[in-house]
């Protein structure tokens, strides 16, 4: 699972020890989400109106593979959507504050009455989204191009 709702993390079994103790930060400049709206599927890239690199609140894991070789594997965390992202998904990142990142990554942290209050929207005035290019819906699709807003025709 590469997304993890925060509303649950501290009781899912599958999360719960993580949360705990294998906190880290997913470092990102922005991130795409799709429009769902008549019909249609526009996508999006969401950024700080900054510019800048951000911290989205994440948790990792180690386990083993059947053949025996360790598998790190890693999920960002989710929260309801702030007054932007509303109008295009329900749900997204936590992107930390910049005064919460230490907090998060305390190795002592590990009550969730802690951690769950930085679990929140990060504030929607200062981000702001635009429509790209369709290109972005293929993985094979690695250009420059992904990060500038669509033109408009």
């Amino acid at each position: 699972m590469i997304n993890a709702r925060s509303e649950t993390i501290a009781e899912k079994a599958s999360f719960r020890a993580a949360f705990r103790k294998k906190r880290c930060f997913i470092i990102a400049d922005s991130f795409y989400e799709w429009n769902r709206k008549n019909g249609t599927n526009t996508p999006m890239r969401i950024r700080l109106k900054k510019d800048k690199l951000f911290a989205m609140a994440g948790i990792w894991d180690k386990w083993v593979d059947a053949s025996g070789k360790p598998v790190f594997t890693c999920a960002i965390l989710t929260t309801k959507a702030n007054g932007l992202m509303a109008e295009i998904h329900d749900r997204m990142p936590v992107i930390l504050r910049k005064e919460d990142e230490e907090k998060w990554l305390d190795p002592r942290l590990t009550n969730p009455d802690e951690l769950l209050p930085l679990l929140k929207p990060y504030d929607s005035s200062k981000m702001e989204a635009y429509e790209v290019p369709d290109l972005v819906n293929s993985p094979k699709n690695n250009t420059p191009e992904l990060l500038l807003p669509k033109k408009q025709t």
